[in-house]
């Protein structure tokens, strides 16, 4: 995977030189073999073949066990950054503004003052969660792309260092972003008044920005490899990635629950343990949530960018180009018995 065009689609022109077609004479078929069990090369974290529910889970696990610098070293980079520039922004708004300000009803039959305050409320929400959404897209864009490139050379076998890897995200960080903030408005935008729309483009585009890091398509390109290669097996794609985003939420929910307990939760559950303050909680809720995002990203990236594989290597016969790009000769055909 030196550079995008080993993972073209096939109605991209490559730019790799190609062998000659070799020239035989026709001669009869060969007498009948024993061939003997199929051979599945695997040089990487995964066999180069169509892939099942585990051998996905276990080559995300893999990944990040074989590469924990770039896997979870990045992630903990882009996570701390993420919380503190959401942190920040929250700080600001609390104290140097009145935006969070909630003005409750003096009466609370009065209809009019009821509705002041829930618009005041409702405003107050927004104006916390909407600049934490644009920074997680962002971080979130740059992380997947990083982890993307990382799961890649994974599969091949092949290490891979920081600076190989920014600059093969480098070029490719403007329409990322872009394409990450597409489609989360395309998500968010479809799953008003009916999920089921939502689900749908979310499950169906969530190849996007796999295809856009590894195969250099453009935007709109990218949105179409998604469909394609989603198209007829979305429900199986839709059972993986919900699998894996339930088991990343399981994790994060083990990790940030002593934080809430230690922030308060514990107190107001049975009246004892740490009172609740609003400093400290914001404080331990932005490190739960570094280390939980450091853990978790790197596993539903490395699933995403391994069904990915699995897709063109079922559509595609992709498995045979990554074994020639892996440098592996299969062996020869087993003598009859």
């Amino acid at each position: 995977m030196s550079d995008s065009n080993d993972w073209s689609a096939p109605d991209q022109e490559s730019q790799r030189p190609q062998d000659p077609l070799p020239q035989y004479p026709m001669a009869p078929p060969p007498p009948q073999q024993y061939y003997g069990p199929r051979y599945v090369p695997k040089p990487g974290v995964i066999p180069l073949r169509p892939l099942g529910l585990g051998e996905i889970l276990d080559g995300a696990v893999t990944t990040i066990r074989t590469y924990p610098k770039q896997m979870l070293g990045v992630s903990a980079l882009v996570e701390t950054v993420s919380a503190l520039l959401s942190l920040g922004v929250l700080l600001y708004v609390r104290f140097q503004t009145d935006l969070l300000v909630v003005r409750l009803p003096a009466d609370q039959y009065d209809v009019q003052a009821n509705l002041d305050a829930a618009f005041d409320a409702f405003r107050a929400t927004l104006v916390v969660a909407i600049p934490a959404l644009v920074i997680a897209v962002l971080a979130r864009a740059f992380l997947t792309g990083f982890l993307t490139v990382v799961v890649g050379k994974a599969v091949l076998g092949q290490s891979v260092s920081f600076s190989e890897t920014w600059q093969h995200v480098k070029p490719r960080v403007g329409a990322l972003l872009g394409a990450s903030v597409l489609y989360t408005l395309m998500v968010v935008g479809a799953s008003f008044g009916f999920l089921v729309p939502g689900i749908w483009l979310y499950v169906l585009f969530s190849l996007t920005s796999t295809a856009l890091i590894l195969e250099g398509a453009k935007v709109g390109g990218a949105f179409g490899r998604s469909r394609d290669l989603v198209s007829g097996a979305w429900w199986r794609t839709c059972g993986i990635l919900l699998l894996a985003t339930i088991l990343a939420a399981i994790l994060s929910y083990i990790i940030e629950l002593p934080v809430n307990l230690l922030s308060g939760g514990l107190y107001n559950l049975t009246g004892t343990g740490p009172v609740p303050d609003l400093g400290l909680a914001i404080l331990l809720n932005a490190v739960a949530g570094i280390l939980a995002g450091t853990l978790t990203q790197p596993f539903v990236s490395g699933v995403t960018t391994l069904v990915y594989i699995d897709r063109r290597m079922r559509r595609e016969g992709m498995d045979i180009e990554l074994t020639r790009q892996a440098g592996i000769t299969p062996p020869g055909p087993a003598q009859p018995a």
